[in-house]
């Protein structure tokens, strides 16, 4: 059996991880990289902390406008799929990769598989949001990670092919956290004390793109008077300085603004962390299973079971409300932090599921 692996971003390396070290014992398994993270930060650096062997195919679309991108990446699969002609083509979570990944393999009538299946957060303002949406009427295999993305999909009519198999995410994190434990000198390099900093991620575009959202942040952040680690993607420095945040974020001496970190290192951060504050879907799970309250900086999460646990609270951006979360963040009462049962891993189901499905 073939199966070919669409990924193109951080948070699709992490997850393709665990479904990796599976396929190679079991099938033949090829990778496609559509480039939509590409530099060293947000690409090799992952494939390499991860232990992943390097893509067979790099695709190389880079950073487009949404239209422009996916295009781009359906044109380029279309090509790779037609000639390697695999039996199962898996996606990944919510991106534009996801998207066309989808796309051409639906449009050349392969079977298509897709990893994180039904996670919806009804807000169809979101690229995001279209292309899960999207990708799940398109799939033949839906790998549910939660109770509620399966009542979702059901809601929406699809009920056929939906399995629920538990996080991959999780298990990555469950594979890598004693490696991080480790190896990690990030706390060292940046002179950080357990518990003594809080984290900071922003990359969705309703924050970066948004002028006010972004400018809140910032004065949120610049009001706090505990250090705050700030590894910045790409795009969000380059909008920072566009709306002339970044200067001011850069004089503030509790601030420590970096590049985009490893797997590892930001493991180890969100680990010990007093509390992660993000906008990230993957981070919110994973500060949630490490034990360290999260503050989500949106006013919606797909990952509703981290908030109904206690672990996670939506602020959305306003400055008063990310500074009393952060205020609040020893006063949460009990909290139920997510698990992930050994016995049973994710990616263990996942082939299970293929082998019963795929011929």
């Amino acid at each position: 059996m073939k199966i070919c692996s669409i990924v193109g971003a951080r948070p699709q390396f992490v997850k393709l991880a665990p479904l990796e070290k599976r396929f190679k014992k079991c099938c033949q398994h090829m990778v496609v990289h559509t480039g939509q993270h590409y530099d060293y930060e947000m690409s090799q650096v992952f494939f390499k902390g991860l232990q992943l062997p390097e893509p067979d195919y790099n695709l190389g679309v880079g950073s487009l406008s949404h239209g422009h991108q996916t295009g781009e990446m359906l044109k380029k699969c279309e090509e790779v799929l037609l000639f390697e002609s695999p039996d199962l083509v898996l996606v990944y979570g919510d991106t534009n990769s996801t998207l066309a990944g989808a796309l051409a393999t639906s449009k050349l009538n392969m079977k298509l598989g897709h990893i994180e299946a039904g996670m919806r957060s009804y807000r169809r303002d979101t690229p995001e949001e279209i292309n899960r949406l999207l990708t799940d009427h398109l799939s033949d295999l839906l790998f549910c990670p939660t109770g509620t993305s399966v009542s979702n999909l059901r809601r929406e009519g699809i009920e056929e092919g939906v399995h629920l198999v538990g996080d991959v995410m999780l298990e990555a994190l469950e594979d890598n956290i004693s490696i991080a434990r480790s190896s990690s000198e990030i706390s060292e390099e940046l002179s950080l004390k357990p518990k003594g900093y809080l984290l900071l991620t922003v990359h969705r575009a309703e924050n970066t793109d948004n002028a006010q959202s972004l400018a809140s942040i910032a004065r949120a952040m610049s009001q706090l008077s505990q250090k705050v680690v700030f590894p910045m993607h790409p795009r969000v420095e380059k909008m920072l300085k566009q709306f002339d945040l970044y200067e001011n974020l850069a004089s503030e001496t509790h601030l420590i603004l970096s590049p985009p970190l490893s797997y590892l290192d930001m493991l180890k951060l969100t680990e010990n962390a007093r509390a992660v504050l993000t906008d990230s879907g993957g981070l919110q799970k994973e500060a949630c299973y490490l034990e360290t309250p999260c503050i989500t900086l949106r006013t919606e999460t797909e990952w509703v079971e981290t908030v109904e646990s206690g672990a996670n609270v939506l602020v959305g951006t306003e400055v008063d409300r990310i500074l009393g979360a952060v205020e609040d963040v020893e006063n949460r009462g009990e909290i139920q932090w997510m698990r992930v049962n050994p016995d049973s891993p994710p990616s263990a189901k996942i082939w299970e599921i293929i082998a019963q499905n795929i011929a």
